[in-house]
């Protein structure tokens, strides 16, 4: 019995987290949940830790900008490759988003295809975006979630 429950728990922590160590580090679901209450207590409307960076508040190194967005790798990666685009527009969340909004969403989607290639995510990448408490957004400023390095699962989630 307690092989088999050992059995069921890495093959659970290796399917919902495949980067995870058994041995020194917290299982990927606790981090999802993490990043879920985060997202239940945060509010649209306030400054956020990307306004901080755009405006060189909080220093980050940038892998990527222009004078429509910036890129940088999360510090919280959920995978090999790991790495944020954000525009410099402070655009609450995607479903806050004005028509006059289409081609700078166009540009992060084709600044997020043009780093992937440049970190080496030749073989794919998924996109994220999260948006609002049930999406799952903890930080109130559109950003896309660029994931790769491994073979992603599906459902996501």
């Amino acid at each position: 019995m307690k092989l088999l429950l050992n059995f069921a728990l890495s093959t659970s922590k290796r399917l919902l987290c495949p980067n995870a160590s058994r041995l020194n580090s917290a299982p990927c679901w606790k981090k999802m949940a993490t990043e879920v209450e985060k997202a239940q207590t945060a509010t649209a409307g306030e400054d956020t830790i990307f306004g901080k960076i755009l405006r060189k508040e909080i220093p980050c190194k940038f892998i990527y900008e222009d004078d429509k967005c910036v890129a940088f790798h999360d510090i919280n990666a959920q995978a090999p490759v790991h790495f944020l685009v954000i525009p410099r527009k402070p655009i609450v969340q995607l479903s806050k988003a004005e028509e006059q909004d289409e081609s700078l969403l166009g540009h992060l989607m084709l600044v997020a295809r043009k780093v992937a290639k440049q970190e080496g995510l030749d073989n794919g990448f998924r996109l994220v975006v999260n948006d609002g408490k049930q999406g799952a957004q903890s930080v109130f400023h559109l950003h896309l979630h660029v994931l790769g390095g491994r073979q992603m699962q599906w459902p996501p989630g």
